[in-house]
């Protein structure tokens, strides 16, 4: 198998696939990354923590329709030329 373009492309659609389907109370809370933990006072920087929490987030909300149509179309392309 060589490492090309679509090999990349397909390797950065699973990894936003994992991050997308990470479950906040079943599997974030438990090792503390849950929604409580990430609570800061007013001008405190936010620490790399809450920085990453915020990024699944967004992840999570944008990215959730794309993701349909982008991993349809992998499995056409798949299917269509091995």
């Amino acid at each position: 198998m060589a490492f090309t373009l679509y090999s990349l492309i397909q390797a950065a659609i699973l990894c936003v696939n994992a991050v997308a389907v990470l479950h906040e109370e079943r599997f974030l809370s438990k090792i503390g990354w849950g929604v409580n933990q990430s609570v800061g006072g007013f001008g405190d920087e936010p620490g790399v923590k809450v920085q990453l929490m915020n990024l699944v987030r967004s992840v999570r909300t944008v990215m959730r329709v794309p993701l349909i149509a982008v991993n349809a179309v992998c499995i056409v392309l798949l299917l269509l030329f091995g």
